[in-house]
């Protein structure tokens, strides 16, 4: 098998390095690549990220089990598809309970021989890994920065010995910038070649128009890197994301599921992510009649297969971002295919738009258009250097705010979520209802504050919200959630609200904000033990 290995590596320089287009597998289906690789080669996959954690592959110290990564990675040669690796987790034999997703290590000597292992083996045909999965989730009880600082660290040194070569990245669940943070300063700092982050919360708010928050992602992670001394032409990854469906066919979930796919690869690659990885092949089902594969369980494709075969055919295997087009409010994105060249546009609401004398009708399902205008073309490559247009610029102003109502009047601030509350129309005008009866996510108000106007490294805020109880309802009050520098945490300073039927305020004061949108909010009203119902008129945050 070695020398199988050996002989596929010298044809690895033909497999597509900057192509974008990638699958996360799980380990519940990963087992099955001889079934699933010719129907990613066939969708145009071209790169799968997974490797055998290290338990499989070194059951005790000094003693390891190839057997099962190299027939892993000849299989996905074969297909032309690259391997994305990690060292996963830890063995059983490291820690000292015998979990594997436990640290601290017994001794690190244990990790650096795993690297050591890994790379000397591996590192020719994978030249890319990341350190752990999701560690500052659920996969690393006991993690802290400093000790994923370590990791990072003592991986890099041991990989770049063996082979300089090698790439070594930083990865995190969500988009949690706070933690890629801490961890640099925890040590970390240029002992790194890449960042990868998992965005589906991000992702996940397309359906209800969250691109200029989602255009946002490289830039707060390229701030967060220049504040910190490193290198902001970093490559950025993303190494998970999807949105599910239900298991059996459902022609209105798919079809949601295929728009969100294609949407977040083109707004992925316009802001400059490297790779992006779809979550998954084929299922897993987590007990809800839901999944994210492109192919279901029984091996039928999902549209959201046919959308990604639909991708790679109109950009090519490693299309190159031209530039964006503002099309009357609607998301216009230019890529060059080789000589050609393809517009990839959408609107979040009908309409019509003309291109080159020629009348392009859009809706929320994104289409291609090929034979572009000279002119055309021009306008988005003299654009590519320019921000994004959607949306206003809230660099300058003290304050932003979000009116609610009916039809939410957003000025810097959007609540994204609107259907955790209920419209109810007043008087002279309309506001919105949590419905504390109800529970679950009716007790919370999410809002994501605009990106320009809360820009890394703005730590300092006020959040006012505008309420009063409902007449005759009893006590109501609220606390406020927000995104901190170590994550979403409570203001800690709950807000009952004064009876009358006049609308009240109260602000919270933050120190150690850090508005990122790691779940795909920043602050959200929380309702969890209020004794009523409340309305809510406005909500505002203020640079003191």
């Amino acid at each position: 098998m070695r020398s199988l290995l050996l002989a596929l590596a010298l044809s690895s320089s033909a497999l597509a390095e900057d192509s974008p287009w990638g699958i996360a597998l799980g380990a519940e289906w990963s087992g099955d690549y001889p079934k699933f690789n010719p129907l990613l080669q066939e969708a145009g996959v071209t790169w799968v990220r997974y490797f055998p954690e290290w338990h499989s592959m070194q059951p005790e110290p000094g003693k390891w089990s190839f057997e099962r990564a190299d027939a892993f990675l000849a299989s996905a040669t074969a297909h032309k598809i690259r391997i994305a690796g990690g060292f996963w987790y830890a063995a059983p034999w490291s820690t000292t309970d015998g979990g594997t997703r436990r640290v601290p290590l017994k001794d690190m000597q244990h990790w650096r021989d795993y690297v050591k292992g890994m790379v000397t083996r591996y590192g020719k045909e994978v030249q890319w890994w990341e350190v752990w999965n999701e560690f500052n989730g659920s996969f690393s009880e006991g993690g802290t920065p400093a000790i994923y600082a370590e990791l990072t660290r003592e991986a890099y040194k041991t990989a770049k010995a063996i082979n300089p070569e090698v790439k070594i990245g930083l990865s995190v669940a969500n988009f949690d910038i706070g933690f890629l943070d801490a961890t640099i300063k925890a040590g970390a700092a240029d002992h790194f070649d890449y960042v990868c982050v998992h965005p589906y919360e991000n992702l996940g708010a397309l359906a209800n128009g969250g691109e200029r928050g989602y255009l946002s992602l490289a830039a707060s992670l390229r701030q967060m890197l220049k504040a910190n001394g490193q290198k902001e032409d970093t490559p950025l990854w993303i190494t998970e994301f999807g949105v599910q469906s239900n298991i059996a066919p459902d022609e209105k979930a798919d079809a949601r599921q295929a728009e969100i796919f294609t949407r977040g690869y083109v707004l992925s690659l316009a802001q400059g992510f490297d790779k992006i990885f779809w979550f998954e092949a084929r299922g897993p089902a987590y007990g809800k009649g839901t999944d994210h594969g492109i192919l279901r369980e029984d091996w039928s494709k999902r549209p959201v297969y046919d959308a990604y075969r639909t991708l790679t055919a109109e950009l090519g295997v490693e299309p190159r971002y031209l530039g964006w087009l503002d099309l009357g409010g609607a998301f216009g994105f230019v890529f060059a295919k080789g000589q050609e060249h393809r517009l990839v546009a959408w609107a979040n609401e009908e309409k019509a738009v003309k291109l080159g004398g020629k009348e392009v009708p859009l809706g929320r399902k994104p289409v291609f258009v090929a034979d572009l205008p000279t002119e055309t073309i021009a306008l988005a490559k003299a654009n590519a250097a320019k921000p994004f247009p959607w949306g206003k610029d809230y660099a300058s102003v003290k304050s932003v705010s979000c009116q609610l109502g009916a039809t939410n009047r957003d000025e810097g601030i959007t609540q994204t979520s609107p259907e955790t509350t209920s419209v109810v129309h007043g008087l002279d005008h309309s506001y919105r209802r949590a419905d504390v009866a109800k529970g679950g996510e009716s007790l919370y108000a999410y809002f994501r504050v605009d990106p320009t106007f809360v820009p890394f490294g703005t730590k300092e805020l006020e959040v006012t919200v505008v309420a009063k109880r409902l007449p005759g309802g009893g006590n109501a009050g609220m606390n406020l959630t927000y995104e901190s520098l170590s994550g979403y945490k409570g203001a800690g300073e709950w807000w009952s609200i004064p009876e009358g039927e006049g609308w009240q305020e109260h602000i919270w004061k933050l120190g150690d904000a850090n508005f990122a949108g790691g779940w795909g909010w920043n602050f959200r009203t929380d309702a969890a033990g209020s004794g009523a119902d409340f309305f809510i008129r406005e909500v505002r945050v203020k640079k003191p």
